[in-house]
């Protein structure tokens, strides 16, 4: 695929027709434009009135956090509504008969999903812009401080980003549906998730925390790029034109999935001599990612306790010797109960991770690694700062996590990989059967080798790690 200046022209004229369209009708023109400036105007009374309360009681900050919060929920109203124009953009007119001669015309299949992508970006973009500046008209007008130019400037850029993200995932829908109603039920996938994502951000815009906006728009600049390409990769217009309805094929699902997580093997002695090994060198260089980014952690983690620090009593430290005895006394060794549910955090955990890896292509999947490593930094600076040694740390953390840590990494890495097989050109798979090869992928670097680590790590934690710990704290 040769990407040239005159083929991206070429693709804007697509843009310019879809445009042109929205434009003439004005079924989208009405209720889009009038729910966009209408919603402004609610906020800025919401924002008076909430401003008028907590000034009575000399919660000001309270006001001032929630003018840029507002500004937010703003941005994002229109583009939530306006991603029906996204939904229908390919399935929308193969139902409406008006697709088969732009299909015909002497383009390629990514100048024609380009083009309709940037179209679809458009409306939602122009309305948000529009409800955010009618936003902040109506704050000058009613005497409200405008909040600080680089928190709007923030804002503009997370709205952005969010929108481009909304409108990537819909382009691929409506490409990938056979119905507008099936574009529209699976639209769900994609409003959810970013709603709560919104509600995150608005947690921390009320904490202050802004720097870590920036990281929220860095992984969703991320995202918007894995879901451009995974729409370019699986666009094929002889599929879109031949597609007219997916049935639940539960015996094939089952099927395609058993074949990759099995590998062809006849044993488990086989599966376990050639399929996981193979699969092992498979994430090589993901798991290099995966250990750069661990590392990260533990950093990011070491430097919060400039901002997060907790004065500890002198006495924990001391008593720390006295904790791991009663700790010895209340799991012996041999003990079930404990290896269990230490097993059951750190599975669940690395679920949740493969569940954000699929619905984020894997951009989100190394987030709990990401968290957990932090966390282990954080501790240790904390520990240290109240004069506790380097060794003992160590004996602490070492003995389980040299076994917890690198399990967790390949299943990281494994939603990395995955992530990366969703996106890369593949015209002998559809999204369905690449997405289900990608879980049983998972899947077997998961049974196969990350949960018998976790097993094995777990009975170290809850069994000889305080032992050991012990030795060294005295």
């Amino acid at each position: 695929m040769k990407i040239t200046i005159q083929k991206i022209r070429t693709a804007l004229i697509i843009t310019r027709r879809e445009t042109r369209d929205q434009l003439r009708d004005w079924r989208i023109i009405f209720p889009v434009v009038t729910l966009t400036v209408f919603f402004p105007f609610l906020m800025n009374f919401t924002a008076g009135r909430i401003l008028a309360f907590t000034e009575q009681y000399g919660a000001t900050i309270v006001g001032e956090r929630l003018v840029p919060f507002l500004l937010m929920i703003v941005g994002f109203f229109p583009i939530s509504f306006s991603l029906v124009i996204a939904l229908e953009s390919f399935v929308g007119e193969k139902e409406r008969g008006s697709i088969e001669p732009l299909l015909h015309a002497p383009l390629d299949d990514w100048q024609l999903y380009l083009g309709k992508l940037l179209a679809a970006i458009l409306a939602p973009l122009s309305s948000s812009f529009l409800g955010m500046a009618v936003y902040l008209i109506g704050l000058v007008l009613s005497g409200v401080p405008l909040p600080e130019t680089s928190m709007m400037f923030l804002i503009i850029t997370l709205t952005v980003v969010q929108a481009i993200v909304m409108v990537s995932g819909a382009v691929v829908v409506s490409s990938q549906a056979t119905s507008v109603r099936a574009a529209n039920l699976l639209s769900s996938f994609i409003i959810i998730p970013i709603a709560l994502l919104v509600q995150g951000e608005s947690i921390l815009m009320f904490w202050g925390s802004h720097d870590t906006l920036w990281w929220a728009v860095f992984g969703l600049l991320i995202l918007a790029i894995i879901l451009i390409r995974l729409g370019v990769t699986h666009f094929q217009r002889e599929e879109l034109l031949g597609r007219e309805i997916d049935v639940l094929n539960i015996k094939w699902i089952l099927k395609t999935y058993w074949l990759k997580f099995t590998g062809g093997a006849g044993s488990v002695v086989e599966w376990y001599g050639k399929v996981i090994p193979r699969a092992l060198r498979a994430i090589h260089v993901p798991l290099l990612i995966t250990l750069m980014i661990a590392g990260v952690g533990i950093l990011v983690g070491m430097q919060e306790i400039n901002n997060f620090y907790i004065p500890l009593d002198e006495s924990n430290i001391d008593n720390l010797s006295e904790n791991m005895d009663a700790l010895m006394a209340m799991i012996p060794i041999g003990s079930v109960a404990p290896v269990l549910m230490i097993l059951w955090q750190n599975v669940r955990v690395l679920l949740l991770s493969m569940v954000l890896g699929v619905f984020t292509f894997g951009v989100l999947g190394v987030v709990p690694l990401f968290a957990s490593t932090a966390v282990v930094g954080y501790l240790y600076m904390l520990l240290a700062v109240h004069g506790l040694s380097v060794t003992s740390f160590l004996a602490m953390i070492v003995p389980h996590s040299i076994i917890e840590i690198p399990g967790a990494m390949i299943a990281v890495a494994g939603i990395i990989r995955g992530g990366a097989e969703l996106i890369t050109p593949n015209t002998a798979k559809t999204v369905g059967q690449s997405l289900i090869e990608t879980v049983a992928d998972w899947m077997k670097l998961f049974i196969g080798v990350v949960v018998p680590m976790l097993l094995l790590a777990a009975m170290i934690e809850a069994w000889f790690t305080p032992r050991i710990a012990s030795l060294f704290i005295r």
